[in-house]
């Protein structure tokens, strides 16, 4: 099933699909592009955690000039013996630590898996924001094809009642009719064209939005359709996926995970630390007796916290809290997205229905429509028949456009709300953005200050 324009008259050469549509919008949001440069953000966690297996490395270097005037006794009279040194000289000196942390209370693999945890939730966020951009750009798609057959509706329900008033006028001139009749006439004309000016003002907000999520002026866009085959074929099974594919639930869940390994973290400095430390020296005359000192040492060291003033138990105790918290979040979440699929369902049922039944009262509309301007022409009717008529006409077909419009919205609702509205499940003809390979590139990253595009 597809979106029918309502209006009589010819279709337009068809240039533009609701598939070309969410392709631009995929590509081009602003907002989606800002989102996928905060994960390639959030990657860069997982190598700042595992920077501390790594060891620290440092090089120093000194140089100067210092004067000395020092004056020395050693020993008693009379064996006194005095010594003095005046001068100048240069010192200078260069020096290499490396430092390896050996163990942290597991904190570094901690810190890890949280970062991790974080790039997966991120991405989470960002299938939420892509459903969201493709629900929105499919909806002001329909909105716009919508909107423009109501247009054609009520010009055409303006021509039509135009015509309508000049055949009365006719009839009056001859008295069949009375002044009342075309009065009637000039009232529903004039109704009729205030009805037409208020759907062209509503195309013309549809048109701005339609330009602000899509990225570009509609012109001639195909009938869209609805995408129910790659739907669940029940509700329980719509919400069955729900539960496990929405994004919101999943990055909920992820959430968790990052809740729980920050207790681990909290709790892992209370642990002792471990460390290696090797350094070297090469000194040049440090003093005036001594031209060159070389030093080199290796140092374990392990440092165990006793007492701090409480605060790490106190963050212990609140990331628990936090756990708590992201746990009945995530509850909450599975809740509302249950709720969401349910509504979403109900309205892609109701939509269907609506369908049907308003292609009926357009048929009907129409057989009414033509028995009642017969019957008018042999006296059987008045005036006002016949414009009732054609205002019920009018009505029919206005609710035929918004039904097949929300029959099609309905569907990419259900498809959101399960978690499969993505390029994918589409099958949309465009490149689609994978964070996997900008995590990649990035997480073994020793010591490159450039991003992988350059920057």
């Amino acid at each position: 099933m597809v979106l029918l324009l309502a209006s009589a008259g010819l279709a337009p050469a068809l240039a533009d699909t609701i598939e070309a549509a969410l392709v631009r919008a995929y590509q081009n949001n602003p907002q989606l592009n800002a989102q996928r440069a905060l994960v390639r953000s959030t990657d860069e966690n997982v190598p700042q955690a595992l920077s501390a297996y790594r060891p620290k490395v440092a090089l120093t270097a000194s140089a100067g000039y210092q004067y000395t005037d020092s004056n020395t006794s050693k020993g008693g009279s009379p064996t006194l013996v005095r010594t003095e040194f005046h001068g100048t000289d240069p010192p200078r000196s260069v020096g290499l630590t490396v430092t390896q942390t050996l163990f942290n209370g597991n904190q570094t693999a901690n810190k890890t898996r949280a970062a991790e945890s974080q790039v997966s939730g991120a991405r989470e966020a960002l299938r939420v924001l892509e459903e969201t951009v493709l629900l929105n750009a499919a909806t002001i798609y329909m909105d716009y094809l919508r909107d423009a057959a109501i247009v054609e509706v009520q010009r055409s329900n303006t021509r039509v009642l135009e015509q309508t008033l000049k055949q009365t006028r006719d009839r009056f001139d001859v008295g069949l009719v009375t002044r009342t009749d075309v009065a009637q006439a000039e009232a529903q004309l004039a109704a009729g064209k205030t009805q037409q000016l208020t759907a062209e003002s509503n195309l013309v907000t549809t048109r701005s939005n339609f330009r602000r999520i899509i990225g570009n002026e509609p012109s001639d866009l195909a009938p869209g359709s609805p995408v129910d085959r790659f739907l669940p074929n029940a509700l329980a099974s719509a919400i069955e996926l729900a539960l496990t594919e929405n994004p919101n639930v999943t990055a909920a869940t992820y959430g968790i995970d990052v809740n729980y390994l920050q207790v681990k973290i909290n709790e892992g400095a209370l642990l002792p630390t471990i460390s290696l430390q090797a350094s070297v020296q090469q000194a040049y005359e440090q003093t005036l007796t001594t031209f060159r000192s070389f030093a080199a040492a290796t140092v374990a060291q392990v440092s165990a916290p006793l007492y701090q003033g409480g605060a790490e138990y106190s963050l212990i105790r609140q990331s628990q809290e936090n756990l708590a918290q992201q746990r009945l979040n995530l509850e909450m979440t599975r809740d509302q997205t249950r709720a969401d699929t349910v509504t979403a369902w109900g309205q892609l049922v109701a939509g269907k229905a609506q369908v049907v039944s308003a292609e009926s009262q357009v048929a009907a509309s129409e057989i009414a429509l033509t028995g009642v301007r017969r019957e008018a022409s042999v006296g059987q009717r008045t005036t006002l028949d016949v414009l009732n008529a054609q205002q019920a006409l009018v009505n029919a077909r206005v609710a035929l456009v918004t039904a097949q419009h929300d029959r099609v919205v309905a569907s990419y609702a259900v498809l959101s709300a399960v978690g499969r509205l993505s390029p994918q499940v589409l099958h949309l003809p465009t490149v689609v953005y994978d964070p996997s390979v900008h995590y990649q590139q990035v997480r073994d990253n020793w010591n490159s200050v450039r991003t992988p595009d350059g920057h």
